[in-house]
């Protein structure tokens, strides 16, 4: 990893872009994570694999620091914007025009931005009330991606997106995503994938994921939430059969095409957030 340091602060911004790419691979080995890619098995994904996303991860990793360095320069929203299709573009390349992390682009590189910005200007509050204060309102009304999955699929069931969970500040990692993993923890104190697949289950039960919208439309998102709800209500991670039946919802999710993509995004920029905000 090259070092870059912003000429105003000395702040080194490589270090939120290594730790960007760390948490993406933290949630990549996590497993059994329903329907999803993990060094076990590609999930209900015939098209990439873990080694094919952990390349992703890192081919982004310098992206994620010339993010961090426009926000701590107090770039708009246009300026990062460019920077997030320079990514897409690297990434394309790596994969052979496969979408590995598009999604987590667009959500961990705002994060990255805001934490740049918020060491600059010593600013107080979360990283996800940065992003809404210095660029929510861009983010709106910004221009939009209308043939992206995420976008056919608000258009079609009115589901707000990575775009109003950005723009408000990213609610469901601060309200459903870090208390899932503090209480994943609690449950299962000595197992790291354990509180990381309670939190990503967490974010199944509550959070409308466009990526099951669009691999399964309605029917699936219920199906994908009810599971997710019974595998809670059953005692989560602190459940003695915990693995059992998350290894059984997964081939499950598999069986139908399902895969909460958006949710594990959340739970990479979750763990993000941990780290930048301890």
């Amino acid at each position: 990893m090259t070092a870059l340091l912003s000429p105003t602060t000395g702040l080194d911004t490589g270090v939120i872009g290594q730790a960007a790419t760390l948490c993406l691979k933290r949630e990549i080995a996590t497993y059994p994570k329903p329907g999803l890619v993990s060094p076990v098995d590609s999930g209900a994904h015939h098209d990439m694999d873990a080694e094919m996303m952990n390349h992703s991860a890192d081919v982004l990793e310098p992206f994620f620091a010339r993010l961090a360095e426009a926000g701590a320069a107090g770039a708009e929203m246009d300026r990062l914007r460019s920077i997030g299709i320079e990514a897409e573009r690297a990434m394309m390349i790596a994969t052979g025009g496969v979408n590995t992390h598009r999604g987590a682009i667009f959500g961990m590189g705002l994060l990255c931005a805001a934490a740049g910005f918020r060491a600059r200007y010593a600013v107080p509050g979360t990283l996800g009330r940065v992003v809404a204060h210095r660029w929510g309102a861009d983010i709106v009304s910004g221009p939009v991606n209308l043939h992206s999955h995420g976008r056919k699929v608000a258009r079609q069931h009115g589901a707000g997106g990575a775009r109003a969970e950005a723009a408000a500040g990213f609610p469901s990692l601060y309200s459903v995503a870090i208390p899932a993993l503090q209480d994943g923890r609690r449950l299962a104190p000595l197992d790291t994938d354990a509180a990381q697949v309670h939190a990503l289950m967490t974010l199944v039960a509550r959070v409308t994921d466009t990526n099951l919208l669009y691999r399964g439309g309605l029917e699936g998102l219920r199906l994908a939430q009810e599971e997710a709800c019974a595998f809670l209500e059953a005692g989560g991670c602190g459940a003695p059969e915990w693995y059992t039946r998350a290894v059984a919802m997964h081939h499950a999710f598999v069986a139908r095409r399902l895969s909460p993509g958006g949710c594990a995004d959340l739970l990479g920029m979750a763990l993000f957030v941990e780290l930048q905000e301890s």
